[in-house]
C-alpha cells in the first residue's frame, strides 16, 4: 500500500454549519492531484496528529480536493488544529484511499448521512445522479443549523430524492429507520456513515430486517471506547522470519512490532481505515475494530493490529 504524500495549500474555507469547516485543497506544485472516486478519503498531517477526511467534491476535478471537518467536543486533537487552520497555509496529505466505494451492480442505493458523515454520502450522491442511477438519501442531524452543505443538496439536481431529518424538528420528519429500509430487494445496496450510535441503529435495522452484510456498507470515523482494564499479554510470531515478539498489555500490536523494527502502514490507529490490515495464520484474534463485517470478523484470518489484540496465547502473522 502506498504513503506516498504530496504538499497542498489551503485555498479557500468556508464555514459550512455550526461547528463544521470546509477546506479546498490545490496542488503546491501546480500538478494535477491524484484521481479519486466516490467514498475516498486522504489521511492529512496535521498539528503532530494524521487523521483521515473524506472527499466531498466531484471526482471529475483535478485541481482540487474539497474535505470538510466538524470541531469535535471530545477531539484528540484533530479537529481543533484543523479548525485553526486558515487560507494560504500549507498541508501534508496522502493520496486518496478508498474502503467505502460504490457497488457498481446495484440496481438501487439507499444512503444514510448522520451529522458530519454527509461528506462521503454526498459525493456518493453527485456520482449517482451523474449516471442516472437510482437512489434515495436520508441525510439526519440534531438541528438544520448543524447540517452542512444543505443549500448544496436543495440546489442539486438529485435534491428531490433526498428527505431531511432533524432532532428537534416536527415529530413527522424524523427518520423512521424500519420504513426507509424495508425488507432487501434484489440488487439494492445500503450504505451509512455518521457517528458510531447512528450507525448501529441503521445496521442493526438492516440486519434485523434481513439484510446480507454483503450489501452493506459503511465507514466508521471513530471507533467505540473499549474497557481495557482487563488486557494481558500475548505473543506475536512473523511468518516469514519465526521472530517471536511480546505484546504487553498497555501496548498495541503495532507499537510491539514497531519497537522490533517492523513496518506496518497505518492511518488511524482506532482500527475503523483498514490501513493496517493483516493476515493471520494461525490463532484466534480478538477483535476491536469498525472496520472489518462481523462474517469477516468470524473468520478470523486477519486483524487490524493497532487496535485488536489476541485471545489466544500467540497470533502468527503473514508479515
Amino acid at each position: 500500500m502506498s504513503t506516498a504524500t504530496r504538499q497542498v495549500r489551503i485555498a479557500r474555507t468556508s464555514v459550512e454549519a455550526v461547528d463544521i469547516r470546509s477546506f479546498e485543497l490545490v496542488a503546491e506544485d501546480g500538478v494535477a492531484l491524484a484521481p479519486f472516486a466516490a467514498g475516498s478519503h486522504i489521511d492529512v498531517h496535521v498539528g503532530g496528529f494524521v487523521r483521515q477526511y473524506s472527499l466531498c467534491n466531484d471526482p471529475q476535478e483535478r485541481h482540487r480536493y474539497l474535505i470538510a471537518v466538524l470541531k469535535d467536543a471530545k477531539s484528540r486533537g484533530g479537529s481543533t488544529a484543523m479548525h485553526a487552520l486558515e487560507a494560504g497555509q500549507s498541508l501534508t496529505i496522502s493520496d486518496p484511499k478508498n474502503h467505502f466505494g460504490l457497488a457498481h451492480d446495484a440496481r438501487h442505493s439507499i444512503l444514510f448521512a448522520g451529522g458530519i458523515g454527509i461528506t462521503p454520502i454526498l459525493c456518493m450522491a453527485e456520482r449517482l445522479a451523474a449516471v442516472d442511477a437510482p437512489f434515495a438519501l436520508h441525510y439526519c442531524s440534531r438541528s438544520a443549523d448543524r447540517a452542512a452543505f444543505t443549500q448544496r443538496i436543495r440546489n442539486s439536481s438529485f435534491g428531490v430524492r433526498v428527505a431531511f431529518h432533524f432532532d428537534d424538528g416536527p415529530e413527522a420528519q424524523k427518520l423512521r429507520a424500519a420504513e426507509a429500509i424495508d425488507t432487501p430487494q434484489e440488487g439494492t445496496h445500503l450504505y451509512v456513515c455518521g457517528p458510531t450510535g447512528f450507525m448501529d441503529r441503521i445496521l442493526g435495522t438492516a440486519r434485523e430486517r434481513g439484510w446480507p452484510e454483503a450489501r452493506l456498507h459503511r465507514e466508521y470515523f471513530a471507533a467505540a471506547p473499549v474497557d481495557t482494564t482487563n488486557d494481558g499479554s500475548f505473543e506475536v510470531q512473523i511468518a516469514s522470519s519465526g521472530a517471536v515478539i511480546r505484546v504487553a498489555p498497555d501496548q498495541t500490536v503495532l507499537a510491539a512490532l514497531s519497537s522490533a523494527g517492523i513496518h506496518v502502514p497505518m492511518s488511524c490507529e482506532q482500527g475503523v481505515c483498514g490501513t493496517c490490515l493483516t493476515r493471520v495464520i494461525d490463532g484466534t484474534p480478538e477483535h476491536r475494530d469498525m472496520y472489518l463485517t462481523p462474517d469477516e470478523q468470524a473468520k478470523g484470518d486477519c486483524f487490524t493490529p493497532c487496535c485488536s489484540r489476541a485471545k489466544s496465547a500467540r497470533l502468527v502473522l503473514d508479515l
